[in-house]
């Protein structure tokens, strides 16, 4: 089941992670900023428009480019400039290859004591078992719960 979330959020991600480095990335000056500026709208423009002063437009504005807007007021910004919020977490890589270098570091981890006391009792695994080994492992941790906790020993 979570195989195939992450394939549909995958899917429905590709579009966004195939833009080019930067396409996205919020102007020096914000995205509130510029687009008001792009409209030729000065700030009491739109303080007018959101119902505030020009003042809390301003602090919108210096909150954008700090990176501590809320989201709720970003929203009114955007409406009022005739815009829409997307609101986004874009991962780096696809979902399911992420989940797969986890289980396969997890895995890694689990197994390394192992194959070590199994060599110190003369059992050690060649090369092509221990690729098996570590791959039946992962296979079952790809969607096991608590493959992300951080409290492994």
């Amino acid at each position: 089941m979570r195989s195939a979330a992450r394939r549909q959020l995958d899917k429905r991600l590709m579009p966004v992670r195939g833009l080019p480095d930067g396409a996205l990335a919020r102007p020096a000056a914000g995205w509130v900023r510029a687009l008001r500026d792009a409209l030729g709208m000065t700030a009491q423009d739109l303080a007018a428009r959101m119902g505030v002063s020009r003042v809390a437009v301003n602090k919108l504005e210096a909150s954008e480019q700090a990176g501590t807007v809320q989201l709720d007021t970003l929203a009114r910004a955007a409406d009022a400039l005739g815009c829409d919020l997307v609101y986004a977490l874009v991962p780096r890589v696809p979902l399911e290859e992420r989940v797969r270098r986890q289980a396969e570091a997890v895995a890694r981890a689990e197994l390394g004591p192992v194959a070590t006391t199994m060599a110190l009792e003369a059992q050690g695994l060649d090369g092509e078992q221990t690729a098996m080994l570590l791959a039946d492992r992962v296979a079952e941790l790809v969607n096991a719960r608590g493959l992300w906790r951080t409290d492994r020993a």
